[in-house]
């Protein structure tokens, strides 16, 4: 195989990995940070929230 495409290839690749973790882990942050601001307002339900954002 041609170095040049294989070299675009891997280059391809790991942009390709790397654009699409994006997506999930501005998901999970944002998840996680309503988590906090639902604790932060009901300090009583924290383990209501924290067993949902664990199964979640």
């Amino acid at each position: 195989m041609n170095p040049l495409i294989s070299a675009a290839s891997v280059i391809a690749a790991g942009l390709a990995v790397g654009l699409a973790s994006i997506g999930p882990g501005v998901g999970q942050g944002t998840a996680a940070g309503q988590a906090v601001e639902g604790i932060a307002r009901q300090p009583e339900a924290e383990g209501k929230i924290r067993g949902i954002e664990e199964r979640g």
